[in-house]
Protein backbone atom coordinates (compact mmCIF):
# COMPACT_ATOMS: atom_id res chain seq x y z
CA UNK A 1 0.00 0.00 0.00
CA UNK A 2 1.48 3.13 -1.44
CA UNK A 3 1.83 5.88 1.77
CA UNK A 4 0.11 8.84 1.68
CA UNK A 5 2.96 11.38 1.95
CA UNK A 6 4.73 9.62 -1.28
CA UNK A 7 1.47 9.64 -3.52
CA UNK A 8 1.07 13.84 -2.58
CA UNK A 9 4.59 14.37 -3.24
CA UNK A 10 4.14 12.26 -6.69
CA UNK A 11 1.38 14.57 -7.52
CA UNK A 12 2.54 17.95 -6.59
CA UNK A 13 6.07 17.03 -8.29
CA UNK A 14 3.68 16.22 -11.76
CA UNK A 15 1.55 19.39 -11.12
CA UNK A 16 4.08 21.91 -10.47
CA UNK A 17 6.94 20.56 -12.17
CA UNK A 18 7.75 17.72 -15.00
CA UNK A 19 7.65 15.06 -12.21
CA UNK A 20 10.21 14.19 -9.73
CA UNK A 21 13.64 13.76 -10.53
CA UNK A 22 16.34 11.28 -10.71
CA UNK A 23 17.78 12.83 -7.61
CA UNK A 24 14.40 13.16 -5.73
CA UNK A 25 13.26 9.74 -5.91
CA UNK A 26 15.57 8.01 -3.15
CA UNK A 27 13.67 10.00 -0.69
CA UNK A 28 10.67 11.08 -1.80
CA UNK A 29 8.54 9.22 0.49
CA UNK A 30 10.38 10.83 3.33
CA UNK A 31 9.68 14.70 2.22
CA UNK A 32 6.86 16.90 3.35
CA UNK A 33 4.52 19.12 1.08
CA UNK A 34 6.07 22.01 2.89
CA UNK A 35 9.91 21.46 1.82
CA UNK A 36 8.66 20.57 -2.04
CA UNK A 37 6.95 23.53 -1.92
CA UNK A 38 10.11 25.41 -0.71
CA UNK A 39 11.85 23.50 -3.52
CA UNK A 40 9.29 23.85 -6.83
CA UNK A 41 9.51 28.03 -5.79
CA UNK A 42 12.23 28.50 -5.34
CA UNK A 43 14.08 31.11 -7.30
CA UNK A 44 17.69 31.76 -9.30
CA UNK A 45 19.37 34.23 -11.32
CA UNK A 46 17.21 34.18 -14.59
CA UNK A 47 18.94 32.65 -17.06
CA UNK A 48 17.88 33.50 -20.56
CA UNK A 49 16.97 30.97 -23.25
CA UNK A 50 18.72 31.45 -26.33
CA UNK A 51 20.81 30.02 -29.86
CA UNK A 52 24.12 29.56 -30.30
CA UNK A 53 23.97 29.52 -33.89
CA UNK A 54 25.02 33.47 -34.83
CA UNK A 55 23.04 35.66 -37.44
CA UNK A 56 24.48 35.77 -40.58
CA UNK A 57 25.04 39.77 -41.87
CA UNK A 58 22.13 39.33 -44.71
CA UNK A 59 19.68 38.96 -42.05
CA UNK A 60 20.65 42.32 -40.41
CA UNK A 61 20.68 44.36 -43.78
CA UNK A 62 16.99 43.01 -44.91
CA UNK A 63 14.00 40.82 -44.46
CA UNK A 64 13.71 38.08 -46.93
CA UNK A 65 11.86 39.13 -49.75
CA UNK A 66 11.02 38.55 -53.71
CA UNK A 67 13.83 40.19 -54.12
CA UNK A 68 16.42 37.62 -52.09
CA UNK A 69 18.35 35.44 -54.72
CA UNK A 70 17.80 32.26 -54.00
CA UNK A 71 20.89 30.74 -52.48
CA UNK A 72 20.87 33.34 -50.41
CA UNK A 73 17.01 32.54 -49.39
CA UNK A 74 18.42 29.05 -48.61
CA UNK A 75 20.84 30.26 -46.37
CA UNK A 76 19.06 32.34 -44.22
CA UNK A 77 16.02 29.57 -43.89
CA UNK A 78 18.90 26.95 -42.83
CA UNK A 79 20.54 29.71 -40.23
CA UNK A 80 16.25 30.35 -39.04
CA UNK A 81 15.51 26.37 -38.75
CA UNK A 82 19.39 26.03 -36.56
CA UNK A 83 18.27 28.75 -34.48
CA UNK A 84 14.53 27.50 -33.82
CA UNK A 85 15.67 23.72 -33.30
CA UNK A 86 18.02 25.54 -30.16
CA UNK A 87 15.22 27.82 -28.60
CA UNK A 88 13.00 24.80 -28.79
CA UNK A 89 15.48 22.29 -27.05
CA UNK A 90 16.94 24.93 -24.82
CA UNK A 91 13.43 25.53 -23.28
CA UNK A 92 12.54 21.68 -22.99
CA UNK A 93 16.38 21.28 -21.53
CA UNK A 94 15.28 23.83 -18.86
CA UNK A 95 11.79 21.92 -18.21
CA UNK A 96 14.40 19.08 -17.42
CA UNK A 97 17.18 19.98 -16.18
CA UNK A 98 16.04 23.60 -14.06
CA UNK A 99 16.18 23.37 -9.98
CA UNK A 100 13.30 25.92 -10.88
CA UNK A 101 10.43 23.69 -11.72
CA UNK A 102 7.45 25.93 -11.39
CA UNK A 103 8.71 28.59 -12.96
CA UNK A 104 9.24 26.67 -16.09
CA UNK A 105 5.96 25.05 -15.59
CA UNK A 106 4.24 27.67 -15.66
CA UNK A 107 5.95 29.06 -18.25
CA UNK A 108 4.74 25.72 -20.25
CA UNK A 109 1.67 26.54 -19.34
CA UNK A 110 1.63 30.72 -20.62
CA UNK A 111 3.48 29.44 -23.56
CA UNK A 112 0.19 27.70 -24.57
CA UNK A 113 -2.15 30.37 -23.46
CA UNK A 114 -0.17 33.31 -25.32
CA UNK A 115 0.14 31.02 -28.71
CA UNK A 116 2.10 32.69 -31.22
CA UNK A 117 3.84 30.61 -34.40
CA UNK A 118 6.21 32.91 -35.85
CA UNK A 119 9.09 31.56 -38.33
CA UNK A 120 11.39 34.27 -37.01
CA UNK A 121 13.85 33.33 -34.47
CA UNK A 122 14.67 36.58 -33.43
CA UNK A 123 10.68 37.45 -32.37
CA UNK A 124 10.23 33.24 -30.89
CA UNK A 125 13.36 34.59 -28.31
CA UNK A 126 11.98 37.76 -26.59
CA UNK A 127 8.74 36.40 -26.51
CA UNK A 128 9.97 33.07 -24.76
CA UNK A 129 11.84 34.63 -22.44
CA UNK A 130 9.45 37.22 -21.47
CA UNK A 131 6.81 34.26 -20.51
CA UNK A 132 9.52 32.51 -18.78
CA UNK A 133 11.05 35.89 -16.91
CA UNK A 134 7.36 37.10 -15.73
CA UNK A 135 5.54 32.84 -15.41
CA UNK A 136 5.45 33.69 -11.74
CA UNK A 137 5.21 37.09 -11.52
CA UNK A 138 2.13 39.46 -12.29
CA UNK A 139 0.18 38.81 -14.97
CA UNK A 140 -0.51 42.51 -15.71
CA UNK A 141 3.27 42.89 -16.42
CA UNK A 142 3.33 39.30 -18.50
CA UNK A 143 -0.14 40.44 -20.55
CA UNK A 144 1.25 43.81 -21.28
CA UNK A 145 5.21 42.72 -22.14
CA UNK A 146 3.75 39.92 -24.73
CA UNK A 147 0.79 42.24 -26.32
CA UNK A 148 4.47 44.12 -27.05
CA UNK A 149 6.32 41.33 -28.65
CA UNK A 150 6.35 41.48 -32.10
CA UNK A 151 6.01 37.55 -32.27
CA UNK A 152 2.59 38.32 -31.22
CA UNK A 153 1.88 41.83 -32.66
CA UNK A 154 3.00 40.05 -36.14
CA UNK A 155 1.15 36.19 -36.02
CA UNK A 156 -2.21 38.17 -34.86
CA UNK A 157 -1.69 40.75 -37.85
CA UNK A 158 -1.22 44.04 -35.77
CA UNK A 159 1.18 45.18 -38.11
CA UNK A 160 -1.74 46.04 -40.74
CA UNK A 161 -3.32 47.60 -37.77
CA UNK A 162 -3.82 51.20 -38.75
CA UNK A 163 -5.93 54.51 -38.54
CA UNK A 164 -9.02 54.10 -41.46
CA UNK A 165 -8.10 50.84 -41.82
CA UNK A 166 -8.15 49.29 -38.82
CA UNK A 167 -7.24 45.17 -38.27
CA UNK A 168 -9.43 43.58 -35.68
CA UNK A 169 -7.42 40.64 -35.47
CA UNK A 170 -5.08 41.36 -32.13
CA UNK A 171 -8.03 43.08 -30.09
CA UNK A 172 -10.24 39.87 -30.76
CA UNK A 173 -7.70 37.47 -29.11
CA UNK A 174 -6.66 39.46 -26.78
CA UNK A 175 -9.87 39.62 -24.98
CA UNK A 176 -11.53 35.97 -25.98
CA UNK A 177 -7.94 34.21 -25.47
CA UNK A 178 -5.76 35.82 -23.21
CA UNK A 179 -7.66 37.84 -20.74
CA UNK A 180 -11.97 37.66 -20.59
CA UNK A 181 -13.54 34.84 -22.47
CA UNK A 182 -16.31 35.15 -24.61
CA UNK A 183 -19.20 36.28 -23.17
CA UNK A 184 -17.69 39.63 -21.37
CA UNK A 185 -17.22 41.92 -24.19
CA UNK A 186 -19.51 42.97 -27.63
CA UNK A 187 -18.29 43.18 -31.01
CA UNK A 188 -18.30 47.07 -30.68
CA UNK A 189 -15.69 46.32 -28.01
CA UNK A 190 -13.32 44.45 -30.86
CA UNK A 191 -13.73 47.44 -33.31
CA UNK A 192 -13.01 50.35 -30.89
CA UNK A 193 -10.23 47.85 -29.20
CA UNK A 194 -9.00 47.61 -32.43
CA UNK A 195 -8.65 51.14 -33.26
CA UNK A 196 -6.86 52.05 -30.14
CA UNK A 197 -4.46 49.16 -30.75
CA UNK A 198 -3.81 51.08 -34.22
CA UNK A 199 -0.41 51.56 -34.73
CA UNK A 200 1.27 48.91 -32.61
CA UNK A 201 3.41 46.80 -34.22
CA UNK A 202 7.70 46.25 -34.24
CA UNK A 203 11.14 46.58 -36.22
CA UNK A 204 12.92 43.50 -38.34
CA UNK A 205 15.27 42.79 -35.26
CA UNK A 206 12.47 42.68 -33.08
CA UNK A 207 11.25 45.65 -31.57
CA UNK A 208 8.00 46.77 -30.65
CA UNK A 209 7.52 50.15 -31.75
CA UNK A 210 4.34 52.73 -31.53
CA UNK A 211 3.70 53.97 -35.01
CA UNK A 212 2.15 57.25 -33.73
CA UNK A 213 1.20 58.69 -37.27
CA UNK A 214 -0.94 55.15 -37.65
CA UNK A 215 -2.50 55.61 -34.37
CA UNK A 216 -6.40 56.35 -34.10
CA UNK A 217 -6.30 59.24 -31.58
CA UNK A 218 -10.33 59.42 -31.77
CA UNK A 219 -12.48 58.86 -28.80
CA UNK A 220 -13.30 55.42 -28.30
CA UNK A 221 -15.39 53.69 -26.18
CA UNK A 222 -14.89 50.50 -24.87
CA UNK A 223 -16.12 48.28 -22.07
CA UNK A 224 -18.98 51.17 -20.88
CA UNK A 225 -15.85 53.84 -20.71
CA UNK A 226 -14.70 56.65 -23.25
CA UNK A 227 -12.11 58.31 -24.01
CA UNK A 228 -9.41 58.77 -26.56
CA UNK A 229 -7.80 55.67 -25.51
CA UNK A 230 -4.41 53.94 -26.56
CA UNK A 231 -3.54 50.01 -26.42
CA UNK A 232 -2.55 50.61 -22.98
CA UNK A 233 -5.66 51.92 -22.07
CA UNK A 234 -7.32 49.23 -23.19
CA UNK A 235 -5.15 46.81 -21.67
CA UNK A 236 -5.39 48.74 -18.20
CA UNK A 237 -9.65 48.65 -18.37
CA UNK A 238 -9.47 44.79 -19.20
CA UNK A 239 -7.31 43.96 -16.33
CA UNK A 240 -10.02 46.17 -13.89
CA UNK A 241 -12.65 43.71 -14.94
CA UNK A 242 -13.37 40.90 -12.77
CA UNK A 243 -14.10 38.63 -15.78
CA UNK A 244 -10.11 38.57 -16.53
CA UNK A 245 -9.46 37.41 -13.02
CA UNK A 246 -12.31 34.28 -13.19
CA UNK A 247 -11.11 33.40 -16.80
CA UNK A 248 -7.45 32.98 -16.00
CA UNK A 249 -8.24 31.30 -13.11
CA UNK A 250 -10.29 29.00 -14.44
CA UNK A 251 -7.94 28.24 -16.85
CA UNK A 252 -4.76 27.77 -14.08
CA UNK A 253 -7.68 25.20 -12.45
CA UNK A 254 -7.93 23.15 -15.30
CA UNK A 255 -4.67 22.93 -16.51
CA UNK A 256 -3.18 22.00 -12.73
CA UNK A 257 -5.79 20.43 -10.94
CA UNK A 258 -8.67 19.05 -12.66
CA UNK A 259 -10.43 19.88 -15.82
CA UNK A 260 -13.98 19.45 -14.42
CA UNK A 261 -13.97 22.73 -12.18
CA UNK A 262 -15.28 23.51 -8.90
CA UNK A 263 -16.52 26.46 -9.41
CA UNK A 264 -17.10 27.63 -5.67
CA UNK A 265 -13.06 27.03 -5.12
CA UNK A 266 -12.46 28.91 -8.71
CA UNK A 267 -14.75 31.79 -7.32
CA UNK A 268 -12.50 31.91 -4.27
CA UNK A 269 -8.92 31.69 -6.02
CA UNK A 270 -10.01 34.02 -8.57
CA UNK A 271 -10.99 36.74 -6.34
CA UNK A 272 -8.44 36.61 -4.51
CA UNK A 273 -6.13 36.65 -7.53
CA UNK A 274 -7.71 39.93 -7.97
CA UNK A 275 -7.69 40.97 -4.87
CA UNK A 276 -3.58 40.94 -4.75
CA UNK A 277 -3.68 42.71 -8.16
CA UNK A 278 -2.65 39.42 -10.05
CA UNK A 279 0.11 37.67 -8.46
CA UNK A 280 0.48 34.44 -10.15
CA UNK A 281 2.91 33.04 -7.10
CA UNK A 282 0.58 33.91 -4.94
CA UNK A 283 -2.69 32.23 -6.35
CA UNK A 284 -0.44 28.87 -7.38
CA UNK A 285 0.58 28.89 -3.49
CA UNK A 286 -3.78 28.98 -2.86
CA UNK A 287 -3.69 26.04 -4.86
CA UNK A 288 -0.87 23.59 -4.37
CA UNK A 289 -1.16 24.23 -0.60
CA UNK A 290 -4.89 23.64 -0.47
CA UNK A 291 -6.20 20.46 1.21
CA UNK A 292 -8.39 20.10 -1.96
CA UNK A 293 -5.76 19.75 -4.14
CA UNK A 294 -4.76 16.15 -2.72
CA UNK A 295 -8.14 14.92 -3.17
CA UNK A 296 -8.16 11.36 -4.71
CA UNK A 297 -10.09 12.91 -7.39
CA UNK A 298 -7.81 15.26 -8.39
CA UNK A 299 -4.36 12.48 -8.41
CA UNK A 300 -3.95 11.07 -11.56
CA UNK A 301 -7.09 12.53 -12.98
CA UNK A 302 -5.03 14.20 -16.21
CA UNK A 303 -3.00 12.57 -19.48
CA UNK A 304 0.28 14.30 -19.90
CA UNK A 305 1.02 15.62 -22.64
CA UNK A 306 3.63 15.04 -25.33
CA UNK A 307 6.49 17.60 -23.76
CA UNK A 308 5.17 16.14 -19.86
CA UNK A 309 5.25 12.90 -20.70
CA UNK A 310 8.98 13.20 -22.76
CA UNK A 311 10.23 15.72 -19.77
CA UNK A 312 8.92 13.64 -17.19
CA UNK A 313 10.59 10.00 -18.59
CA UNK A 314 13.81 12.01 -19.02
CA UNK A 315 13.66 14.09 -14.99
CA UNK A 316 13.41 10.30 -14.30
CA UNK A 317 16.15 8.36 -16.09
CA UNK A 318 19.52 9.93 -15.81
CA UNK A 319 20.43 9.91 -20.12
CA UNK A 320 22.98 11.00 -22.06
CA UNK A 321 21.49 12.06 -25.59
CA UNK A 322 24.52 11.87 -28.24
CA UNK A 323 21.45 13.50 -30.89
CA UNK A 324 19.16 16.00 -28.94
CA UNK A 325 17.97 17.66 -32.25
CA UNK A 326 16.50 14.35 -32.74
CA UNK A 327 13.76 14.95 -30.01
CA UNK A 328 12.48 17.54 -32.10
CA UNK A 329 11.06 14.39 -34.19
CA UNK A 330 8.86 13.38 -31.23
CA UNK A 331 7.44 16.24 -30.57
CA UNK A 332 6.27 16.59 -33.94
CA UNK A 333 5.03 12.94 -33.91
CA UNK A 334 3.20 13.25 -30.80
CA UNK A 335 1.60 16.53 -32.01
CA UNK A 336 2.93 18.97 -29.44
CA UNK A 337 6.32 20.95 -30.65
CA UNK A 338 7.37 24.44 -28.74
CA UNK A 339 7.68 27.36 -30.43
CA UNK A 340 4.97 26.00 -33.12
CA UNK A 341 1.20 25.54 -30.99
CA UNK A 342 -1.66 24.64 -33.93
CA UNK A 343 -3.15 27.95 -33.64
CA UNK A 344 -3.89 31.29 -31.31
CA UNK A 345 -5.86 29.00 -28.82
CA UNK A 346 -2.57 27.04 -28.06
CA UNK A 347 -2.59 23.23 -27.87
CA UNK A 348 -5.35 21.02 -26.72
CA UNK A 349 -5.90 19.04 -23.85
CA UNK A 350 -6.85 15.96 -21.87
CA UNK A 351 -8.17 12.66 -24.70
CA UNK A 352 -7.49 14.75 -27.92
CA UNK A 353 -3.59 14.08 -26.92
CA UNK A 354 -4.38 9.91 -27.57
CA UNK A 355 -5.29 8.81 -30.88
CA UNK A 356 -4.45 5.18 -32.28
CA UNK A 357 -1.46 6.26 -33.65
CA UNK A 358 0.29 8.69 -30.81
CA UNK A 359 -1.22 6.22 -28.42
CA UNK A 360 1.28 3.58 -29.74
CA UNK A 361 4.15 5.89 -30.17
CA UNK A 362 3.64 7.12 -26.53
CA UNK A 363 3.88 3.63 -24.85
CA UNK A 364 6.70 2.84 -27.31
CA UNK A 365 8.79 5.81 -25.89
CA UNK A 366 10.60 3.84 -22.93
CA UNK A 367 11.31 1.22 -25.18
CA UNK A 368 12.72 3.20 -27.93
CA UNK A 369 15.08 5.19 -25.55
CA UNK A 370 16.18 2.35 -23.77
CA UNK A 371 16.99 1.05 -27.11
CA UNK A 372 14.95 -1.70 -27.18
CA UNK A 373 12.96 -1.30 -30.54
CA UNK A 374 13.20 1.45 -33.34
CA UNK A 375 11.43 4.23 -34.53
CA UNK A 376 9.22 2.97 -37.03
CA UNK A 377 6.93 6.36 -37.52
CA UNK A 378 7.07 9.51 -39.60
CA UNK A 379 5.98 12.96 -39.52
CA UNK A 380 2.58 13.62 -41.74
CA UNK A 381 3.46 14.53 -45.12
CA UNK A 382 0.85 17.28 -45.44
CA UNK A 383 1.64 19.35 -42.91
CA UNK A 384 2.86 23.00 -43.05
CA UNK A 385 5.91 24.64 -42.78
CA UNK A 386 6.87 23.73 -39.08
CA UNK A 387 9.31 26.57 -37.91
CA UNK A 388 11.42 25.98 -40.98
CA UNK A 389 11.82 22.41 -39.51
CA UNK A 390 9.37 20.50 -42.00
CA UNK A 391 12.26 18.89 -44.29
CA UNK A 392 14.77 18.37 -41.65
CA UNK A 393 12.31 16.40 -39.56
CA UNK A 394 11.51 13.78 -42.18
CA UNK A 395 15.42 13.39 -42.99
CA UNK A 396 15.86 12.82 -39.44
CA UNK A 397 13.30 10.42 -39.03
CA UNK A 398 15.42 8.00 -41.89
CA UNK A 399 18.71 8.47 -40.29
CA UNK A 400 17.80 7.54 -36.38
CA UNK A 401 16.12 4.31 -35.99
CA UNK A 402 17.55 4.11 -32.90
CA UNK A 403 18.30 7.10 -30.91
CA UNK A 404 21.56 7.98 -29.51
CA UNK A 405 20.54 8.03 -26.13
CA UNK A 406 22.78 5.89 -23.69
CA UNK A 407 20.85 5.51 -19.45
CA UNK A 408 22.70 5.08 -16.53
CA UNK A 409 20.69 2.00 -15.44
CA UNK A 410 22.97 1.21 -12.62
CA UNK A 411 22.27 4.77 -11.11
CA UNK A 412 18.75 3.95 -11.45
CA UNK A 413 18.87 0.01 -10.01
CA UNK A 414 20.45 1.87 -7.01
CA UNK A 415 17.86 3.92 -6.60
CA UNK A 416 14.83 1.68 -6.60
CA UNK A 417 16.85 -0.93 -4.69
CA UNK A 418 14.43 -2.78 -2.23
CA UNK A 419 11.36 -0.74 -3.49
CA UNK A 420 7.89 -1.24 -5.03
CA UNK A 421 8.85 1.12 -8.47
CA UNK A 422 5.37 1.12 -9.72
CA UNK A 423 5.26 3.51 -6.24
CA UNK A 424 7.59 6.17 -7.48
CA UNK A 425 6.73 5.91 -11.41
CA UNK A 426 2.67 5.57 -11.82
CA UNK A 427 0.05 7.89 -10.15
CA UNK A 428 -3.02 5.93 -10.49
CA UNK A 429 -2.30 1.90 -10.15
CA UNK A 430 -5.89 0.86 -9.17
CA UNK A 431 -6.08 -0.71 -12.62
CA UNK A 432 -2.46 -1.55 -13.34
CA UNK A 433 -1.96 -5.12 -13.25
CA UNK A 434 1.78 -5.74 -11.67
CA UNK A 435 1.89 -9.06 -12.60
CA UNK A 436 1.60 -8.67 -16.44
CA UNK A 437 4.46 -6.36 -15.63
CA UNK A 438 6.48 -8.70 -13.91
CA UNK A 439 6.30 -11.42 -16.42
CA UNK A 440 8.00 -9.36 -18.88
CA UNK A 441 10.26 -7.81 -16.80
CA UNK A 442 12.62 -10.50 -15.88
CA UNK A 443 12.70 -9.41 -12.26
CA UNK A 444 15.51 -6.54 -13.12
CA UNK A 445 14.86 -2.94 -12.06
CA UNK A 446 15.38 -2.06 -15.66
CA UNK A 447 12.86 -4.08 -17.43
CA UNK A 448 10.55 -3.00 -14.48
CA UNK A 449 10.62 0.65 -15.09
CA UNK A 450 10.54 0.44 -18.59
CA UNK A 451 7.76 -1.45 -18.88
CA UNK A 452 6.16 0.76 -16.11
CA UNK A 453 6.79 3.41 -18.09
CA UNK A 454 4.67 1.56 -21.34
CA UNK A 455 1.84 1.04 -19.76
CA UNK A 456 -1.36 3.14 -20.11
CA UNK A 457 -1.46 4.26 -16.24
CA UNK A 458 2.16 5.65 -16.73
CA UNK A 459 0.33 8.21 -19.62
CA UNK A 460 -1.76 9.82 -16.47
CA UNK A 461 -0.49 12.17 -13.76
Amino acid sequence: MISPSLLNNKHLLWRAGFGPGINQLEDLHKKDIKSLMNDLFKEETFLYVNYDTPDIAETRDYMMNDQTPAEKKKEMQRISRQQNEELNLNFLDKMVNSKEQMREKMAFFWHGHFASRVVNPKFNRPILNVIRKNALGNFKDLLFEVSQAPAMLNFLNNQQNKKDHPNENFAREVMELFTMGRGNYTEKDIREGARAFTGWGSDKEGNFKERKNLHDDGSKTFLRKTGNFTGTDVLNIILEEKATAKFITTKIYKFFVNENVDENIVKSLSESFYQTGYDIKKLMMDIFSSSWFYDKKNIGNRIKSPIELMAGIMRSLPMNIQNPENLIVYQKLLGQMLLYPPNVSGWPNGKSWIDSSTLMLRLQIPQIWSGLRPLDYRPKEDDDLDMGLKNNTNSLTKSFKNPNITIDWSRVEKIFNGKNVEDYLIQSSKSLDMNSVKNFSDNSVKMNVINLMSTPEYQLM
